[in-house]
């Protein structure tokens, strides 16, 4: 799955969307000096960031994009593990599915499978006049 990020904070940290079904959404995302904090490890919120995004992209399979979009309303973040370099993956996992609002368990592991962060993401549902750009829209993939 391609989407078109271009100018947005995901082409800026080089998310990019390896999985996308209603069960499960998973992304990769480099961590190196655009993601560090100043003591050279990630910062915790370029996990938020990268948490949120998988929540939100998967959120877009429960909603009609042509006059709702999907934004994040509430996020924690456990930062478990720390990391310098190498990629990590984000998995994350539908836990309720509503029709104002969606909850994901999103949890982040190092290039060695080790989990780094566990988060949990409130996403709402909204009406919009123009919807962000995702698959199947004319605002969609490049």
């Amino acid at each position: 799955m391609k989407w078109d990020w271009s100018g947005t904070i995901m082409d800026t940290l080089g998310i990019e969307l390896l999985e996308y079904s209603r069960e499960r959404v998973v992304a990769t995302m480099p961590v190196d000096g655009r993601h560090h904090q100043p003591f050279g490890y990630m910062h915790g919120g370029a996990s938020v960031v990268l948490a949120e995004t998988v929540a939100s992209a998967g959120s877009y399979q429960f909603i009609d994009p042509t006059r709702q979009a999907a934004v994040g309303v509430e996020i924690n973040a456990n930062h478990l593990r720390s990391t310098r370099s190498g990629p990590v993956r984000a998995t994350g996992i539908p836990l309720h599915v509503g029709r104002r609002f969606l909850v994901w368990d999103v949890r982040i592991e190092d290039g060695e499978g080790r989990l780094v962060c566990v988060s949990r993401c409130t996403i709402g549902v909204t009406d919009s006049v123009q919807a962000p750009k995702q698959p199947g829209t004319d605002l969609g993939p490049a």
